[in-house]
């Protein structure tokens, strides 16, 4: 009698369809895998190459980095100062919340010298024009100056508030040295002559930057914008920055002859509150060759001789001289992330210190850290200066690395190359190369590996699409978050190979799958 078979029946139409369909969106996912490696981790590997082995990295010049990174920065900034300008939330900012209040102020103050320094060294910024104009309507905005009207009243304008009021002098600088508009000359020619008369006048040479805190680094800063505002204004202040010296010589500097980096007034003469450190110098590093050369050159070898390391992975400036007592691994609101000693600020400042003076023994091996850990991007910025700042101020890590890697040697200061590349280089590129390698795995075992059941096509099939609808919205939205479900649905959803059942893995070499007649 002939018995009931127990074997499936064949696939309907239905079935095949939708697993060809299947496939092809597995094909779509094991594509856009590889797609996104290569911007994630390939691109970002040959951009930090194609940097290290630029000679303005290495020398006096504007490096292609820059250069991308201000056309990333222009295409960005305007948008973000628009916005802050129109919302109004500037005037609701906690009084004493350093990044809502300064930082902003210091993004356009930081691209309006980058964009001056190309400008300078023979670049076409027509294109940075809107972001050019939106700075400078920031830094005139009336609710980015509450704070420092809470601060002083106001006659913020012309009582102290030395940070702020040099701030708006280097910007409106810039600007009518790119722009050649001369609309806010009247205002900036009142806050040049008006700062550099409280300067004068004063006891000790400096003034406070907020009520009962003194910052010398910030006032020599002020002295050298000051002196930048005369090529634009047409006014002389050479010997305003000869007498504006006496408060940065003994007794007012540190053990170490170096700039303190905070002092008290209200005693009636500075009183020591901070030594130099390492943020401090590198900032003095960048202003004082323009104003006294003999003495800028003093301050960096001191900064040098205390404060330069080489741990073997990493070299840069420390934040705290070795001994002194602080963390080597903490934070700090002005120094960032302290590592094995070395302060991120500091280091990032070094640059534009090291360039400045012409010591591209250190800018070089500085820069070339700064630009391998910044995970650079195809469309010229930095992922994680960009990811790590503060909301209200997104773009200033960027904006400071392009003000530094335009900084160019002061005049007749002496060119020193050379530099070791830190293993720190190598370890950023080895991570970008091995998650490309570990996504184009990934990519190659789902297209090769997955083997569609014809039981549940349709489930299957949402689950692929599904998962690359998600990669494609949270990719949008937060670039990491995207990646980290894409190599989820990589490494965790795909199962393994398959293994053929006997009965559809052919006969065995030499046989018959015949059976055999009884003898």
């Amino acid at each position: 009698m002939p018995t009931s078979s127990s074997s499936p029946p064949p696939p309907t139409d239905r079935a095949p369809r939708a697993d060809r369909l299947a496939r092809w969106a597995l094909a779509f996912l094991a594509l856009l895998a590889l797609l996104t490696a290569i911007e994630l981790f390939l691109a970002p590997a040959a951009l930090v190459v194609r940097d290290l082995n630029d000679p303005a990295l290495a020398g006096p010049g504007i490096p292609r980095r820059a250069l991308a990174l201000h056309e990333s920065l222009s295409a960005r900034l305007a948008p973000w100062a628009r916005e802050r300008i129109r919302s109004g939330e500037a005037a609701h900012a906690p009084l004493h919340d350093v990044p809502t209040t300064e930082w902003p102020i210091f993004t356009c103050v930081f691209y309006l010298q980058a964009t001056a320094a190309l400008q300078a060294e023979g670049v076409d910024i027509g294109y940075a024009r809107e972001s050019v104009e939106a700075a400078r309507d920031l830094l005139m905005d009336p609710s980015h100056h509450t704070w420092v009207r809470t601060h002083w009243g106001d006659d913020y304008l012309h009582d102290r508030n030395v940070f702020f009021r040099s701030l708006l002098i280097s910007g409106l600088t810039e600007y009518q040295a790119i722009t050649g508009d001369a609309r806010r000359a009247a205002f900036l020619r009142d806050q040049v002559e008006t700062l550099a008369a409280d300067l004068d006048a004063s006891a000790h040479g400096v003034l406070e930057d907020y009520p009962g805190e003194t910052y010398p680094i910030d006032v020599l800063a002020a002295v050298a914008y000051i002196r930048r505002a005369d090529a634009v204004l047409g006014t002389d202040h050479s010997a305003f920055a000869q007498r504006a010296r006496r408060a940065f010589l003994p007794p007012y500097t540190d053990d170490h002859d170096l700039v303190r980096f905070r002092v008290d007034l209200r005693p009636g003469s500075p009183a020591p509150v901070q030594p130099g450190r390492g943020i401090g110098n590198s900032w003095v590093g960048i202003y004082a060759p323009e104003l006294w050369p003999a003495d800028a050159e003093r301050w960096y070898g001191t900064h040098e001789r205390l404060f330069w390391q080489d741990r073997g992975w990493a070299a840069g400036f420390r934040e705290y001289e070795a001994g002194s007592g602080h963390g080597e691994w903490t934070f700090e609101i002005d120094a960032g992330p302290i590592l094995d000693g070395f302060g991120t600020s500091a280091s990032a400042f070094g640059v534009g210190a090291a360039r400045r003076m012409g010591r591209f023994d250190h800018a070089y091996p500085l820069s070339a850290q700064m630009v391998a850990t910044g995970w650079p991007t195809l469309d010229g910025g930095l992922r994680f200066p960009r990811l790590f700042s503060h909301p209200a101020a997104p773009f200033l890590g960027e904006a400071a690395i392009l003000q530094f890697l335009t900084t160019q040697p002061a005049e007749g200061m002496p060119v020193t190359a050379g530099g070791r590349l830190p293993a720190l280089v190598g370890v950023a590129l080895g991570v970008m190369l091995l998650g490309f390698l570990l996504a184009l795995l990934g990519s190659l075992r789902l297209r090769r590996r997955w083997r569609w059941p014809y039981r549940h096509p349709r489930r299957a099939l949402a689950v692929v699409l599904g998962g690359g609808a998600a990669v494609v919205i949270l990719g949008f939205a937060a670039p990491f978050a995207g990646y980290g479900v894409l190599l989820l649905v990589l490494f965790i959803g795909a199962p393994p190979r398959r293994r053929r059942s006997p009965a559809r893995r052919g006969p065995p070499p030499g046989g018959s799958d015949r059976p055999r007649a009884s003898a």
